[in-house]
């Protein structure tokens, strides 16, 4: 499995995005809009911490492509993708966003390829879920796709 995202190096890339993150977090006049931050503030020190020691909980999805699709409406040359159906152990079936660092890793999600997602799935303001649960945000952390 070769390793093509992580959540660290995509804020690397773009520190803006934490301060926006932290921005909503804190901001009391969207009380239903953004993170709780109950375990930290998005990737703070205290956040990354609260997943080690798994205060905040992560989850691990790993399926076969069945299918790569463009999803979303935005125009887009024919050749883009930047969605897979994965087929899980289970047999269910579940649709996921593409996440990689660099474009030539785009064209390892191919149907038969594995892909192997973690999240992070931290609370956000707005409770409760529809169906009465914890509602939660799932961040991606990392992304792996088998090379061959």
């Amino acid at each position: 499995m070769k390793p093509v995202y992580t959540l660290a190096e995509a804020l690397a890339q773009d520190p803006g995005r934490i301060a926006k993150t932290q921005a909503l977090t804190l901001d009391s006049a969207r009380p239903h809009m953004g993170l709780k931050g109950r375990h930290g503030l998005f990737a703070s020190d205290a956040w990354w911490e609260s997943i080690t020691a798994g205060r905040i909980q992560t989850q691990t999805l790993t399926g076969i492509i069945e299918r790569i699709y463009f999803a979303g409406q935005d125009s887009r040359r024919g050749d883009q993708v930047n969605s897979v159906t994965l087929r899980l152990a289970d047999g269910s079936t579940v649709d996921e966003g593409i996440y990689a660092h660099r474009k030539q890793d785009i064209k390892l999600f191919v149907p038969g390829a594995m892909v192997t997602m973690v999240y992070a799935l931290d609370e956000l303001k707005a409770q409760p879920a529809a169906d009465g649960s914890v509602d939660v945000a799932r961040i991606v952390l990392q992304a792996f796709v088998s090379t061959g």
